[in-house]
């Protein structure tokens, strides 16, 4: 059995983020990344000459305000958990990168620091918010790492499931 996929316009029922405060023009919008539920996009707009992360609600389109990001750009990188409660990008800081999760729930911004020289290229936020996997350089090198963050972040789960058992694995 074969999968098709047409459309007599060109696109699968394509549509823009809502207005929000910026230009729809998908040309402007890099990085993009949605929530596990859909409800949330990010994705990195030029503002003032930065690269700055964008948060709105979809299908309305309402920016979200980030708490702990505007004084900490470029950005680069978005990924979100399951429900958008955990934003991770990347953000500089100095002359190097590093990677941060901001937990919209809380209010707490989580920096990640790197053992040794290494500077984060991507990252990649499991749903749950449970692991979180970087693309590293080192001496020029690209690497993939995956860190636990279970002992720092609360599950973000689809609405619904419950955590089963009690305590670490």
């Amino acid at each position: 059995m074969g999968l098709s996929l047409s459309s007599c316009s060109g696109g699968w029922g394509r549509r823009t983020a809502g207005a929000g405060g910026f230009a729809l023009s998908e040309a402007g919008r890099e990085d993009p990344a949605l929530s596990g539920d859909g409800r949330f996009l990010a994705s990195v707009v030029n503002r003032g000459g930065r690269a700055t992360l964008l948060l709105q609600e979809q299908p309305s389109g309402r920016t979200v305000r980030l708490r702990h990001l505007g004084r900490h750009q470029p950005h680069s990188s978005p990924s979100l958990s399951w429900n958008g409660r955990y934003v991770a990008l990347l953000v500089q800081q100095g002359s190097g990168r590093l990677a941060v999760i901001e937990d919209r729930a809380t209010g707490q911004l989580h920096r990640l620091p790197l053992p040794g020289d290494q500077q984060p290229e991507r990252l990649s936020l499991s749903p749950d918010a449970r692991r979180l996997a970087l693309e590293l350089l080192r001496g020029g090198l690209p690497r993939v790492q995956v860190f636990e963050l279970a002992n720092l972040l609360e599950p973000d789960r689809p609405g619904g499931l419950s955590v089963q058992g009690g305590g670490q694995p």
